[in-house]
């Protein structure tokens, strides 16, 4: 039985991936999201069974059916990731027991998964939105700032933690926008910290800045190295801070104990 449940959930978060590469590119393009989609390349309106998360790219190898352009690796590769996390967001969320044999329902749980799933699709669009472009939409944090803080209200948190941790993560990048007058960070950051705080609360916010960061500094120093960036280069927090508010969701307080008891030692 919890085999094929996961199987659904895996299924279901593909045709979410889906519509995040069609949101993500309408949103780009300034583009309703009435209407059947299309071959960027093209033009030509995309058939439904050529429009099947990740099983019509396996079928046409990649390639649009009409021009044999090349589709974007992000199409699969977005609609996989979503499938994957909407799976570990469920088991994270359910008591599974027995060998995953056993469920402990609740409404309170599925609160937690859908609250969870909205987040992770939130994080999705940011992280390919400011990869590729270089920019966080406030379209998008804002009104996923209220409905995060809204889910958590519902689930029991507290207000006063959650406006503190929302204060705290919007002022640590506002401070760093003020100080560089823009030069280190843009003004997406800061929409982006202020619902990094709302959605984890405090300590966890902390913990995702942290992990953010370091994420970061890894990935940039590692791009110096190899000649792909330059010291002066811009590079999308976003796509760090969104990665580990992810990370911070699933496992911010395991780490936290361990960092604690690392400083302890």
């Amino acid at each position: 039985m919890i085999d094929f449940i996961l199987i659904f959930v895996f299924l279901f978060g593909l045709i979410f991936g889906s519509f995040l590469n069609c949101l993500i590119w309408r949103l780009h393009k300034n583009e309703s999201m009435m209407g059947r989609s299309c071959c960027p390349k093209c033009k030509k309106q995309i058939a439904w069974y050529d429009n099947i998360p990740l099983l019509s790219f396996i079928i046409l190898k990649g390639k649009c059916r009409y021009c044999k352009k090349f589709i974007s690796w992000q199409y699969p590769i977005v609609e996989l990731i979503t499938g994957l996390l909407f799976v570990v967001a469920f088991i994270n969320n359910f008591q599974i027991i027995s060998n995953f044999q056993f469920l402990n329902i609740s409404p309170n749980l599925l609160l937690f998964t859908l609250r969870d799933w909205f987040l992770i699709c939130v994080m999705i669009i940011i992280f390919i939105y400011d990869l590729r472009w270089y920019l966080i939409l406030d379209i998008v944090s804002l009104p996923a700032c209220l409905i995060v803080f809204l889910f958590n209200l519902f689930l029991g948190f507290s207000w006063q933690n959650l406006l503190i941790a929302g204060i705290i993560g919007c002022s640590f990048f506002l401070s760093q926008f003020i100080i560089s007058k823009g030069k280190w960070i843009g003004g997406g950051d800061i929409r982006l910290g202020l619902l990094m705080g709302l959605a984890l609360g405090w300590p966890n916010v902390l913990v995702a800045i942290l992990i953010g960061y370091f994420i970061g500094s890894f990935v940039g120093v590692g791009l110096i190295v190899f000649g792909k960036k330059k010291w002066s280069s811009q590079v999308p927090l976003g796509v760090f801070l969104s990665t580990a508010t992810v990370i911070t969701l699933f496992w911010g307080e395991v780490i936290a104990q361990w960092y604690l008891s690392f400083l302890a030692f």
